[in-house]
């Protein structure tokens, strides 16, 4: 995703070398603390004590007046444990009222950079469903609310984004499904996650819905504001293809239909495309242009700064599998989402002509006596360094060795049970590990602990296996 800004992610182009950068389990983690989850990269993120099902988030907004989002949101969750007290991440905002199961709460505060704090006024019981809705407004912060040079708004960013804009329990092991009714002034289109819903004027606004009946994590939610163009098409099977352009945005029909050859491509690689709607959000540059282009896999709708491209496409959408449909159990898991990302690119360049295996070689050779090229851990690379370049650059010849060393057969099995296995859940890269061995019939320790685990260069066992040899001469 965005380049300036560590805490954002983005997508490489398609190429092993990487030269230039465009962009970026089935159980919550267990409750830590009174107000925090157990990601140890994220301690302060989320609280496991609670389980959310079901996100419906309202809001108005007028670009005229960019210091202010009024917001009304639903939060339906399960409690894990008897409730007395529970937290919500949300940053910033004047909280004009908080009510569990629409009784006013007995007290809320903040705590922390982002912790709203809701005790309520009679306790809820374990395993009860309960409801909590926060009425607020004020001006949304910067970390994940971006104000467009066209004067529009577009929500992205990762790690964090939600927090930006409604109170969520912001963890990617807590996802739940998502509503969305925007509101806003004629002229400017409100787009969403997953599916529209009823569009309805009143007055001077205009009031658009979307709907994500999958379940989402929070920092892949999004809503951009803008007055759009809005494209629509299908995939073979019926999936509406939603592509939505800011204004002055290239249109290109070629590029724009490719989305389906993209996605067809994929889905013969992963399995079936996982959610009821794809498309495209392009919108232009930030208004203060501070972090770059940018791409993130926002949910059955991935955002692009500037154009669309087939490097880009093909990145974002291979993410609806590998980190949107399966995604982290906690934030040491990024390879899960960024090696077979920028694998996929891998995998499209083959689809169109390109030999992988001399790529790989080239980009080994290239890179053999860079000690800070093998460096990064792909399995929890430290905390500061979940969405590091090493996902990327060794995280992709890492599958690519993997890919040689148990067959075909074994690998692309390996990868469809593994999206089937865990669709619209969590999982993590161990499972991955064991998956990996169970379907190949191979000890494969030695490998993942080399390459997944290592900091160094592969010894020559790992780093050419199967077909792939030792270079000669080498």
């Amino acid at each position: 995703m965005r380049r300036a800004q560590p805490r954002s992610r983005r997508t490489p182009h398609a190429v092993l070398t990487i030269a230039v950068a465009l962009g970026m389990a089935l159980t919550a983690v267990p409750a830590a603390g009174a107000t925090g989850g157990k990601d140890p990269y994220f301690p302060d993120d989320g609280d496991a004590r609670y389980d959310v099902t079901h996100y419906d988030v309202r809001i108005a907004y007028d670009p005229a007046r960019t210091d202010r989002l009024d917001g009304d949101t639903t939060v339906t969750a399960r409690a894990v444990q008897a409730l007395d007290r529970f937290a919500l991440d949300l940053k910033g905002f004047d909280i004009a009222s908080v009510t569990v199961n629409g009784a006013p709460a007995k007290a809320f505060s903040r705590s922390g950079a982002h912790k709203l704090v809701v005790e309520t006024a009679h306790r809820v019981a374990k395993g009860a469903t309960f409801k909590v809705r926060v009425k607020y407004a004020g001006k949304p912060d910067a970390e994940g609310w971006h104000t467009l040079a066209s004067g529009g708004v577009n929500v992205s960013g990762e790690p964090h984004s939600a927090t930006s804009w409604y109170p969520s329990n912001d963890h990617p092991s807590d996802k739940a499904t998502f509503a969305l009714t925007a509101t806003v002034p004629k002229g400017w289109t409100a787009i969403g996650n997953g599916l529209p819903g009823a569009t309805t004027a009143k007055g001077a606004t205009t009031t658009f819905r979307w709907h994500e009946d999958r379940p989402m994590a929070t920092y892949l939610s999004t809503v951009a504001i803008d007055k759009f163009t809005v494209h629509k098409a299908k995939l073979p099977d019926g999936t509406p293809v939603i592509t939505a352009y800011s204004p002055d945005m290239p249109i290109d029909a070629e590029t724009e239909g490719q989305q389906k050859d993209i996605l067809g491509f994929l889905a013969s690689k992963f399995g079936p495309y996982p959610f009821s709607s794809a498309g495209a959000i392009v919108i232009g540059a930030a208004a203060d242009d501070r972090n770059g282009p940018l791409a993130l896999e926002t949910q059955s709708r991935p955002t692009y700064t500037a154009a669309l491209f087939d490097a880009s496409m093909v990145h974002e959408n291979a993410h609806q599998w590998f980190g949107d449909s399966v995604s982290f159990t906690d934030w040491r898991d990024g390879c899960l989402a960024e090696c077979f990302a920028q694998y996929a690119n891998q995998l499209w360049e083959e689809h169109k002509g390109a030999n992988l295996d001399a790529s790989y070689t080239d980009e080994v050779e290239t890179n053999k006596d860079t000690p800070s090229y093998w460096a990064t851990k792909l399995y929890d690379p430290g905390q500061g360094k979940e969405l590091d370049f090493g996902l990327y650059f060794k995280g992709a010849l890492m599958l690519h060795a993997l890919r040689r060393t148990i067959g075909d057969d074994a690998f692309f099995t390996t990868l469809r049970r593994w999206t089937g296995d865990h669709a619209y859940g969590n999982a993590s890269f161990p499972q991955f590990e064991a998956l990996a061995a169970k379907v190949s019939h191979k000890d494969l320790k030695g490998f993942f602990d080399a390459w997944v685990r290592g900091t160094t260069l592969p010894p020559k066992q790992y780093l050419y296996p199967g077909s792939l040899g030792t270079p000669a001469g080498r």
